[in-house]
């Protein structure tokens, strides 16, 4: 597969950055602090429904940052590593 340019690893890289910078913000939910009313569908404070859009954001962010912004030079050492464990003859998949 091949790498996008460097250039636009850093541009997607920094507006991860930026998302997660916002869900930190946004985690300080003030507004909602001492407020269990309204219920969200009909049993969840809102306080607490707000705690897990938070996660379920951070969920996503962490998982668009491993999938567009994950640094090309870790899987390159990685493969070169197994290549040279594997001309020494030592298993890499933990079997003798």
């Amino acid at each position: 597969m091949t790498q996008p340019p460097a250039k636009a690893r850093r541009q997607r890289a920094a507006f991860l950055y930026m998302v997660i910078f916002a869900l930190c913000v946004l985690h300080q939910d003030f507004w909602w602090w001492e407020e269990a009313e309204p219920l969200v569908f009909g049993f969840l404070p809102i306080g607490l429904a707000w705690q897990l859009g938070i996660s379920l954001g951070a969920t996503l962010a962490w998982l668009a940052m491993v999938c567009f912004a994950w640094p090309a030079q870790l899987d390159d050492f990685d493969a070169s590593e197994a290549r040279a464990a594997q001309g020494l003859g030592v298993h890499t998949d933990g079997q003798p």
